[in-house]
C-alpha cells in the first residue's frame, strides 16, 4: 500500500516538472502576439495618428501603433489600416462624420501629444460614434515618457470598456517561466518573467539552475508566490516583483506545491505532503498559521479560489482519476465536505475561477487529448475551447475576456489565449526556447 501510495507521489511530483524540463537554446525570450482567429464582424474603428506638432522630443514609442495592436489583439475591433484613412483630424471640430460613415468606419479616436518639460507629455484623445456623431469620451493625462507603452494601454483600455461595457485588461502584466539551455554549457537555466499583456518590456525577476514553477499574483499585482526547486526540492517562496525581495513561506518535507493567493492577500492556499499524503492547507501569512483543509488517502492538489474567497475548487484522484472538487470555506468552521463538479471525460484538472465567478477554466482530458474547457457553473454545461493535444495550466485574463495557457507548437512549450467563447484565439511565443506556466496579473485601482 506504502509502495502504490509513493508511486502516486512520485507521478505527481513528475507531472509537476515534466513540462519545465525542455532543451532549447539561449535567446530573447520576449513574447510575440499572433492572432490566428479573430470575430467575425469585428468593429471597424479608425484611430488616427495623434498630432505632435507640440512635441520636440519623439517619444520613445507610438502611441497610436500600440492602441491599434491593443484593439487587434482583442479580437473585438478591426482597425483601419494607416494607409486607407480618408482623413487625419486631431479633434472633433474636424470631423466630417459623414465621410467615414461612407465608409462604413463605426467608430473614430482621434487626438494630441504635446510636450510639457523634457520628458513630461500630455495626451489628450477623444474617441466619436460615427454613426451618431457623437463623442463617446475624451479624456487627457499626464505621462512621462518612460510610461508611453502603459499610457497606450491605458487608453485602450478605456476605448475598449466604452464600446464593450467590459473592463479593458490591456494595462496589465502576464508572468511565465522559461527554460533555456546554454550552447556553450550544456546546463539548464529556469528564470520567472513578467511582461505587458503584450509581450512587451520582458523582466527577468529570478534566475536558477533549478526549476521554477506556479507563478501566483497576489491581488494588488505587487507579489508573486511559486514554487522553487534551488535546495533541490520544492519550496514556497513569496517575492516582490518589483524589489526582488523575496521570503521562503514554507519547507516541509515533501511536496511544497501550488500556492494560490486568497482574494484578501492574506492567506495562501497549497499543497503540501508533510503528513506523508497531499493534502490542501492555508497558510495566513501574517501568524504562519497552517491549517489542513483536506484529509483523505486521495491525492488533493492545484487549489484555487472563488473570487469572493468562500470556496476552494481543487485536484483530486478520490473518484478513481483526476477530477475537479469543490468546498465551501468559513473563516470559524471547518471546511465543508468536498463535492465533486465534474463528470464529462477522464481528467479535468488545474481549475481556476473567472473573476465573476461564474466560470471554471480547467485542462479537460478525453481519450488522450487535452484541451482547455470552461465550466459553466450556473447552467454547469462544459464547453471545449481549443483543438491542442496537450494544453495547461489555464489563466483567465482579468476581465474575464480571455484565458491564456501553455500549449506545444513544432515541438516547442508556447502560450496561447482563447476568449471565453472561443471565438478569439492568439499564439504568444518566442523565437526559439520553451516558455510555461503562463499567470495573468489582477487589475488594479490604479489601471
Amino acid at each position: 500500500m506504502m509502495q502504490a501510495r509513493n508511486t502516486k507521489i512520485f507521478t505527481l511530483f513528475y507531472l509537476m516538472l515534466v513540462s519545465l524540463l525542455i532543451t532549447a537554446t539561449p535567446v530573447n525570450a520576449a513574447l510575440t502576439i499572433q492572432i490566428t482567429t479573430g470575430v467575425d464582424g469585428a468593429q471597424p474603428i479608425a484611430v488616427v495618428p495623434f498630432s505632435t506638432d507640440q512635441v520636440k522630443t519623439a517619444l520613445p514609442y507610438d502611441l497610436v501603433s500600440i492602441i491599434k495592436n491593443d484593439l487587434a489583439r482583442s479580437g473585438r475591433f478591426a482597425p483601419m489600416p494607416e494607409k486607407d484613412l480618408i482623413a487625419r483630424p486631431h479633434d472633433g471640430g474636424t470631423v466630417r462624420f459623414g465621410d467615414w460613415r461612407l465608409v462604413n468606419m463605426d467608430y473614430l479616436l482621434v487626438g494630441r501629444v504635446r510636450q510639457l518639460g523634457d520628458v513630461n507629455y500630455e495626451v489628450q484623445f477623444q474617441l466619436f460614434d460615427v454613426f451618431k456623431g457623437e463623442q463617446v469620451t475624451g479624456i487627457s493625462y499626464p505621462f512621462v515618457a518612460g510610461d508611453t507603452r502603459r499610457m497606450a494601454h491605458r487608453i485602450s483600455d478605456i476605448v475598449y470598456e466604452k464600446l464593450t461595457g467590459q473592463r479593458g485588461a490591456f494595462n496589465t502584466r502576464i508572468a511565465y517561466v522559461t527554460a533555456l539551455t546554454t550552447a556553450a554549457t550544456g546546463k539548464r537555466q529556469y528564470h520567472l518573467n513578467i511582461a505587458d499583456s503584450d509581450g512587451f518590456n520582458e523582466q527577468t525577476i529570478l534566475d536558477s539552475s533549478k526549476p521554477l514553477m506556479s507563478p501566483s499574483w497576489s491581488p494588488d499585482g505587487q507579489q508573486l508566490a511559486y514554487v522553487s526547486f534551488e535546495a533541490k526540492r520544492p519550496q514556497i517562496f513569496v517575492q516582490q516583483v518589483f524589489s526582488g525581495q523575496r521570503q521562503r513561506v514554507t519547507d516541509f518535507k515533501g511536496l511544497n506545491s501550488a500556492p494560490v493567493w486568497s482574494p484578501d492577500g492574506k492567506s495562501l492556499a497549497m499543497t503540501l505532503s508533510k503528513s506523508g499524503n497531499p493534502e490542501l492547507y492555508l497558510f495566513e501569512l501574517a501568524t504562519r498559521k497552517l491549517t489542513q483543509l483536506t484529509k483523505h488517502p486521495a491525492i488533493d492538489t492545484e487549489p484555487t479560489w472563488s473570487p469572493d474567497g468562500s470556496k476552494l475548487v481543487f485536484t483530486s484522484d478520490r473518484g478513481g482519476k483526476p477530477q475537479l472538487y469543490i468546498m465551501n470555506l468559513s473563516r470559524n468552521k471547518p471546511a465543508s465536505r468536498p463535492r465533486r463538479l465534474t463528470f464529462e471525460g477522464d481528467y479535468n484538472a488545474r481549475g481556476v475561477f473567472s473573476p465573476d465567478g461564474k466560470h471554471i477554466a480547467m485542462v479537460h482530458g478525453n481519450r488522450g487529448r487535452f484541451q482547455i474547457a470552461v465550466l459553466d457553473i450556473i447552467n454547469n454545461t462544459l464547453q471545449v475551447l481549443t483543438d491542442s493535444h496537450l494544453d495547461e495550466s489555464p489563466s483567465f485574463a482579468p476581465n474575464g475576456s480571455m484565458i491564456i495557457y501553455a500549449t506545444s507548437r513544432n515541438d516547442r512549450g508556447v502560450l496561447a489565449a482563447v476568449s471565453i467563447d472561443g471565438s478569439v484565439h492568439q499564439r504568444l511565443e518566442v523565437q526559439q526556447g520553451d516558455v510555461r506556466e503562463p499567470a495573468w496579473s489582477p487589475l488594479t485601482n490604479a489601471q
